[in-house]
């Protein structure tokens, strides 16, 4: 067989091959074909029945929602029908109400412009019978030959003269039952007084006792004549009584703080021996250093005591003053510890703030501390106080109406308040007279301190003697004279005393000058 036959014969038998694959592949793909679209017909009917349930289920879906929508609407509706019948009823009363204040402001108007032409009409009237009173007058005076001064004098001392004897009777009458009265209250004085110094109280008021060693320091103390004594009265500003008493002296003055600092004095200079004038001011001062510590361990005890912290040290030292100060004859700042205590309990029982109660109560008469310095009532010093050194404002509520100056604002200003009554007000608290005897004292001294020049004023000899001390430089003798008269004409017109007063106005030049 050739070549070109066997090429023959495989390129028809690859045409042939090529022609059956063909022809299968066809008919394969026409078999497939009709399966496909028997399984995409059976999707179709099944999704055909889906969609049918998934319609059905939608329209039932949106006929209940239909209906709930429909239903809410119209429950909107009803309730804007309401909203705007009840708007339509304001606004015609609104409208009503307008109208009859625009008749009541025009009736008011009408009765304003007839007042204003009553009070034109009672004017006139007013000035015509003035005129007329004027005329009448004028022609009884021009009758009668007197002024209306004169005519009233007159009168007077014609019913004077006729009702003499009824006055001189009713004058009597009322002296003898103002005497009655009078006797009854001082009865009712003493008793009272009576009771209450039946409990007990500290003595030390207007005196304080050092004791000696021996009694012949008290010649040194008083030096050659009265040197010592002097010098000691003057620094201090006490009055030293050296009397027959064994191994003691005295110390008097209205004044706690100085006398404080006098018996520290004497006591370091009978402890040093050397007693001199320069000696004495030294130890004066080291006395006024002691008694200032003094003042704040006294403040710090009385904040510890009481419970009460977070104050300024500042406002703990000016409560340490009230230490050396009585009211009444009470020491304050023992009262004062009392009332916080008292305070704190009845606080406890009210279930109200027990700390702003005790600290209101602590501090409620801290102005005390300086009212002597500055110039207003000693609550309202300390609410200036409390406020400059930022204490609470709830504290100063409390503390700032125990006297009724300012309105009860807390439950714990009325607690303070009745801490206070309860304190002060127990038998044998205080003594009425003694504080109106310091406070005679205090304006004594204060009125020799008010005038120019004076540098120091002491009262002594339970104020039958005041002692002014005045700057050399500003005060001359002649001056220093004219001021003791001065003093005692305003002493005589605005104090009450008994007996007399002695005025001891003291001119002392001293010169210091220094080696180096």
């Amino acid at each position: 067989m050739s070549l070109s036959t066997i090429i023959l014969a495989g390129g028809l038998a690859g045409i042939i091959g090529v022609a059956a694959g063909y022809f299968l592949r066809i008919a394969i793909a026409l078999g497939k074909k009709g399966s496909i679209e028997l399984e995409i017909k059976s999707l179709m009917a099944n999704a055909e029945e889906q969609a049918k349930v998934i319609t059905a289920e939608a329209e039932k879906k949106s006929i209940d929602t239909l209906r709930e929508v429909r239903a809410e609407v119209k429950v909107k509706e009803n309730e804007v029908k309401a909203k705007e019948m009840e708007i339509k009823k304001t606004e015609d009363r609104l409208i009503k109400k307008e109208e009859l204040l625009d008749k009541r402001q025009g009736d008011i108007d009408s009765e304003v412009e007839e007042m204003k032409a009553k009070i034109g009409e009672i004017k006139i009237i007013k000035d015509k019978v003035d005129n007329m009173h004027h005329d009448k007058l004028r022609e009884l005076e021009k009758i009668a030959q007197l002024s209306a001064e004169e005519a009233k004098q007159e009168l007077f001392k014609i019913v004077e003269k006729k009702s003499e004897e009824d006055i001189m009777v009713r004058m009597q009458k009322l002296e003898i039952q103002g005497e009655d009265k009078l006797e009854n209250r001082a009865k009712e004085i003493l008793t009272t007084a009576i009771q209450r110094l039946g409990n007990s109280m500290s003595s030390d008021v207007m005196a304080t006792t050092v004791q000696i060693p021996s009694d012949d320091i008290k010649g040194k103390i008083i030096g050659k004549e009265g040197r010592n004594i002097k010098a000691f009265e003057r620094a201090t500003g006490v009055e030293v009584i050296i009397d027959d008493t064994p191994g003691s002296i005295t110390i008097s003055s209205f004044n706690p703080v100085r006398r404080q600092v006098a018996r520290t004095a004497l006591e370091m200079l009978i402890a040093d021996g050397r007693i001199q004038p320069a000696k004495i001011e030294e130890m004066v001062e080291k006395a006024n250093n002691e008694i200032n510590k003094k003042i704040k361990e006294k403040g710090e005890q009385a904040v510890y005591e009481c419970g009460v912290f977070n104050l300024d040290p500042r406002v703990i030292h000016i409560l340490g003053r009230l230490y050396f100060r009585t009211s009444y004859g009470q020491n304050v700042l023992e009262h004062s510890v009392e009332m916080c205590h008292v305070a704190g309990m009845i606080a406890e029982e009210l279930g109200v703030n027990v700390s702003v109660a005790k600290a209101g109560a602590l501090l409620h008469d801290i102005g005390k501390a300086v009212d002597h310095e500055v110039q207003g009532s000693h609550v309202e010093i300390g609410r200036r106080i409390l406020q400059k050194f930022n204490v609470s404002e709830d504290v100063i509520k409390a503390m700032q109406a125990h006297h009724g100056e300012y309105p009860y604002e807390t439950p714990e200003s009325v607690i303070v308040q009745v801490a206070d009554a309860i304190s002060g007000s127990r038998p044998g608290a205080r003594r009425d007279s003694v504080e109106n005897y310091l406070k005679r004292l205090e304006d004594l001294e204060g009125i020799a301190t008010s005038f120019k020049g004076v540098e120091k004023a002491y009262a002594l000899q339970a104020g039958r003697e005041i002692r002014i001390f005045v700057t050399p430089a500003d005060v001359s003798d002649l001056e220093a004279k004219e001021m003791a008269r001065e003093i005692a004409k305003r002493i005589e017109g605005e104090l009450k005393y008994p007996g007399e007063i002695k005025i001891t106005v003291i001119r002392e030049a001293r010169i210091i000058e220094f080696a180096r």
